[in-house]
């Protein structure tokens, strides 16, 4: 065998994977490392320098060794490259055939592998390597695909995929498959939980968290020896980014749940993760403790879904996305000023335009045929707090005192609701199955027709689309009347929880941002009535568990005009109209001067 270029220094490339691991001794690194100083010496190589890379995996030529002993070769540094076997250079066939056939040749570097007899400086033993490369990325192949069916069983039968814990949790110390609890960052967890269900948004959160100078989850576990962070010194160790506080707030494993296939790869040797939609996840429920409870983490989405807006004030109102419109059914839109001094239209002279803080439809401003235009929903924020405020205080009260009335009372009115709700409910399947057999019919008729040639094709392809289309909806449908069907009837009303909650509160003198999302599921306000000479209003609440619920003795929540608003209001039309009317004399008067 030709020993040329011996002068120059020769890297000793070594690796091992964890899947080499597994085979034995024979490929540990300090094995490689002695057959390949004891041939570098055999055959005259005096100077020698090892590259290893310890750990990972062939598929990728991301390796820190690697690109150390590449970096070396393309400063003129090295003269052969020496390696076990082929399959430590990779088990990515075009990627090593690049290195060996091309980059080395082009930098006159020799390439060695011992067991595989290969030595580019001898033509005749590079023939077969090509072979060896592709063998070796069917082995890198064959291996993944045996990885992911034993982590696909894994993951289906209940058992975590991930290797590290998520915020809030650590390893159990005798087995490692068991999360606990770790009660310093479960408080963090539970504070950012509590923050979000009071209507505070991620970028609030973080802070709030920043300037208490609570530590990012990243920085807490490197001090602990854990995480990506361990070895690193972090410039600024609170502060939290809003993609975090979204991604906690998102994560069902706060519930006790283990969450599997999150996330895939399409093939080993991509290594972008592509995020799975959240139906295909699969979820195991309370298989460790949990951090948060089920209603704070409901009340956590639900503030999630609903962007609040911060106005001048800093604040955004905790009322939006919970008053709706009787009419069209929309969100009502929060609107907030500070008083403030503007010239009058009239008299030019300053004048002072009051402070506002209200909710309206946002339908009563769209106009044109596109648009679907609703009347004048409105309501203020303080009206809208006071009767939100005074139906919680009179419906806790009596819940509390009158604790078995008032869940016998629940349950006749959702027996009443549901009773009405399926009987609507079992029409409707009836009437989609009786149209689904009847586009059943007609589409064996249309393709009789077809096949014997009274209907053209294009003709039939239109109709059988349409036919497929419709039935495509109805089947949709039914099974989603099927299910709130089927949810009717093993449904039981939970007022209890009501009651539990009616006894957590003492305090109902304010309403507080939490309090509101606890108790309050919706606020339906209708249109202002003002036939009786006065404006009277109608406001509907639903409350959590119950829906709306009427004290006995009580009437239903109407609101009459304040009277100084009445008052008010008045004089502002008297105002304008002696305005006009002024207006119209002055107009009269210079036509006259003009005439005359």
């Amino acid at each position: 065998m030709k020993q040329s270029n011996t002068s120059k220094t020769a890297a000793l490339y070594s690796r091992l994977s964890r899947d080499d691991e597994i085979t034995g001794e024979s490929n540990s690194i300090t094995n490689q490392k002695k057959i390949l100083e004891d041939y570098a010496v055999k055959n005259g190589y005096a100077r020698f320098v090892h590259f290893c890379d310890d750990g990972v995996s062939g598929t990728t030529f991301e390796r820190k060794g690697f690109k150390e002993m590449i970096a070396e070769i393309e400063a003129g540094n090295i003269g052969a490259v020496i390696v076990k076997d082929m399959s430590r250079i990779g088990r990515d066939y075009l990627q090593v055939g690049f290195y060996t056939e091309v980059f080395f040749r082009q930098h006159s570097v020799r390439f060695i592998a011992i067991s595989n007899n290969i030595d580019s400086e001898d033509g005749a033993s590079s023939e077969f390597a090509p072979f060896l490369n592709i063998m070796a990325e069917w082995y890198a192949r064959d291996t993944s695909r045996k990885v992911k069916a034993v982590y696909q069983s894994k993951g289906k039968n209940g058992k975590r995929v991930t290797n590290s814990c998520i915020y809030g949790y650590l390893k159990s110390p005798d087995d490692k498959n068991l999360w606990v609890v770790d009660p310093i960052a479960a408080e963090v967890v539970r504070r950012i939980f509590a923050l979000s269900a009071s209507g505070k948004g991620p970028f609030q959160i973080a802070k709030l968290l920043e300037s208490e100078g609570i530590e990012t989850p990243g920085v807490y576990l490197g001090k602990m020896g854990l995480g990506t962070q361990r070895n690193k010194v972090v410039k600024y160790p609170c502060r939290w980014a809003c993609s975090q506080i979204s991604a906690m707030l998102a994560k069902p494993e706060y519930l006790g749940h283990t969450v599997n296939f999150r996330s895939t790869k399409e093939s080993y040797k991509d290594k972008r993760i592509i995020k799975n939609p959240q139906d295909e996840w699969v979820i195991f429920e309370n298989t460790h403790e949990a951090i948060v409870d089920p209603e704070t983490w409901k009340n956590a989405q639900r503030s999630r879904t609903v962007k609040r807006r911060t106005d001048t004030t800093g604040e955004s109102n905790p009322l939006t996305g919970i008053l709706y419109c009787a009419d069209c059914g929309k969100r009502m839109y929060n609107h907030r000023r500070e008083a403030y001094e503007r010239p009058s239209y009239y008299t030019g002279e300053m004048m002072k335009v009051s402070a506002r803080n209200d909710y309206k439809c946002p339908g009563a401003d769209k106009f044109g045929p596109r648009c679907e235009p609703c009347t004048t929903h409105f309501i203020t924020a303080g009206t809208a707090n006071a009767l939100i405020l005074e139906t919680i205080r009179r419906t806790t009260a009596f819940a509390r005192s009158n604790e078995s009335d008032f869940i016998n009372l629940i349950r006749e009115a959702s027996a009443v609701r549901q009773s009405e709700s399926a009987k609507t409910s079992k029409k409707q399947i009836a009437k989609n199955e009786k149209r689904i057999a009847e586009l059943d019919l007609l589409f064996r008729k249309t393709y009789e027709d077809f096949a014997a040639g009274r209907l053209a094709e294009k003709r039939f392809e239109q109709l059988s689309q349409g036919y497929e289309s419709e039935q495509a909806q109805l089947e949709t449908q039914t099974d989603k009347l099927k299910a709130e069907l089927a949810q009717f009837e093993a449904d039981t009303f939970r007022a209890d929880k009501f009651v539990e909650l009616a006894k957590r509160y003492t305090d109902f003198s304010e309403l507080t941002p939490a309090m509101l999302y606890e108790f309050v599921e919706k606020v339906i306000v209708h249109e202002g009535d003002k036939s009786s000479g006065s404006r009277v209003q109608r406001v509907d609440i639903y409350l959590n568990y119950i829906g709306q619920f009427d004290v006995p003795g009580e009437s239903e929540s109407i609101i009459e005009e304040d009277p100084k608003k009445k008052k008010e209001r008045a004089y502002q039309r008297e105002y304008k109209r002696r305005k006009r009317a002024e207006k119209k004399a002055a107009e009269i008067a210079a036509q006259e001067r003009k005439t005359a």
